[in-house]
């Protein structure tokens, strides 16, 4: 089953307001690590004559980081997919099919109100995925200091595993995709949608990340989700005609 992906690229950019306050330090801390510290010296010469050269090994790092992370949302999303297209309900039962788009969109509305703090109910998914991370993160120790693009590839290969609302909010689309390579692309889509502002806050640090806790900026972001959720709910129940609807909606692509 194909899925529109804009809608869960924009689901992406709007969410990641939440990664800037949950991930934003981690990205920021790793890219900055102890070697790529400039030596301290009394005239400061060392300092100016370095800075070039750090920044460009601290976007290298911050990009490896982000590649890994999205590599690993791709994984779960292959996963989920596959799971699904095991079973083989989703395309043998057309009113379970119907019941998993009203899940999927729902999950948005709950995302949305999330990300406004409104309700915060949808984190209560996190606590189901710290039984994924109680295994995931000791790995971390094994890596070494993120002092080189790989490692930091790695690194963040296993940071896209902790545990996020946001992430097993689309999770739940990609499993609705009914197959392992659908699923890893909406995953994909999403991760794609997440990568400006991480890439941002990887090289920017706690100024960007202290705007993104801002209420004004929290609700907009949330509202537009919620808002995409709800219109995926209206035309769920026929309440919206398809015709371009697909574009803002999770539904099938083909749809009209």
């Amino acid at each position: 089953m194909n899925l529109s992906l804009f809608p869960i690229f924009v689901v992406g950019l709007l969410g990641s307001v939440h990664c800037g306050a949950m991930c934003g330090g981690i990205v920021g801390a790793l890219s900055f690590g102890p070697s790529l510290t400039p030596p301290r010296t009394r005239a400061g010469v060392a300092v100016i004559a370095l800075r070039p050269a750090i920044a460009d090994r601290a976007s290298l790092h911050v990009a490896a980081y982000n590649l890994g992370r999205i590599a690993s949302y791709m994984t779960a999303g292959a996963l989920a997919g596959g799971v699904a297209q095991g079973a083989g309900t989703l395309s043998a039962l057309p009113q379970l099919q119907a019941a998993a788009y009203w899940l999927a969109n729902g999950m948005l509305v709950a995302l949305g109100l999330h990300l406004m703090n409104a309700w915060t109910g949808i984190a209560h998914l996190e606590k189901a995925g710290q039984l994924v991370w109680r295994h995931v993160r000791p790995q971390l120790a094994r890596i070494g200091p993120p002092d080189t693009p790989g490692r930091m590839f790695a690194a963040g290969a296993l940071w896209g595993w902790l545990p996020c609302a946001m992430v097993y909010s689309v999770l739940v689309t990609s499993m609705l995709s009914g197959s392992a390579v659908s699923g890893a692309l909406t995953m994909l889509a999403f991760g794609l949608g997440t990568l400006p502002m991480m890439l941002a806050l990887g090289l920017a640090g706690a100024r960007l990340r202290g705007w993104l806790r801002l209420p004004p900026v929290r609700i907009v972001c949330g509202a537009l989700v919620l808002a995409f959720g709800i219109a995926g709910l209206l035309r769920a129940s026929g309440g919206l005609p398809p015709s371009w609807l697909h574009l803002l909606c999770i539904a099938p692509a083909s749809a009209t």
